[in-house]
C-alpha cells in the first residue's frame, strides 16, 4: 500500500474538507428532489446543476476518504535534519537575484504556492531533496535553470 505523507496540519486539513463535503451531501439532496418536484428532467437546469454537484461531491469523498485510509504522519525526529527531506523548511537564495525565500517542502497534497508549501514532486522539490546547507543547486525547470544556494533548513518542532 502506498503511503500518504502528511503534517499533523495537512492531515487535518483534509480531515476538515472531508467532514464539509460530507454536511453539503444533504443539501445536494435536496436540491436534486426539489428540481424533481418542477417536473420535466430532460430539461431541468436546476437538477443536471445538482446532481453534476453530487457528482463531483462524492467523488471528492471518495479521493479523500481513500488518500486519508493512507496517511502516514510525518514524524520529524525520524527525518535527518541535515539535509532537505519532506516536512523541512528551506531558506534559499536565488543566485540570478539574490532573493532570499523558505519553503516548506510538503507531499503533493498539502502543496500551495500562496503558502510557500512545496511539493516534493514539484520540479523544485525534487532538485532540492537530499541536499544540505551551504548547497550550490542548478535546477531544471520548464522555464529553464534556477540556480540557488541553501542558506538554512530547520525541521518543525
Amino acid at each position: 500500500m502506498d503511503h500518504v505523507y502528511l503534517t499533523r496540519a495537512g492531515s487535518q486539513k483534509l480531515f476538515d474538507e472531508l467532514d464539509a463535503l460530507k454536511s453539503e451531501r444533504l443539501k445536494i439532496s435536496r436540491a436534486i428532489e426539489e428540481a424533481r418536484l418542477q417536473g420535466d428532467l430532460s430539461e431541468n437546469a436546476e437538477y443536471d446543476a445538482a446532481k453534476e454537484a453530487q457528482g463531483y461531491n462524492e467523488a471528492r469523498i471518495a479521493d479523500l476518504e481513500s488518500k486519508l485510509s493512507k496517511v502516514k504522519i510525518i514524524e520529524d525526529e525520524n527525518i535527518p535534519g541535515d539535509k532537505i527531506y519532506i516536512g523541512a523548511f528551506v531558506t534559499l537564495q536565488d543566485l540570478d537575484t539574490d532573493e532570499e525565500i523558505t519553503y516548506q517542502m510538503v507531499s503533493p497534497e498539502e502543496a500551495s504556492y500562496e503558502d510557500n508549501k512545496l511539493s516534493i514532486l514539484a520540479p523544485i522539490g525534487k532538485g532540492l531533496l537530499g541536499h544540505a546547507e551551504g548547497e550550490e543547486l542548478a535546477i531544471q525547470v520548464p522555464a529553464g535553470t534556477l540556480n540557488y544556494k541553501v542558506l538554512k533548513i530547520k525541521r518543525p518542532k
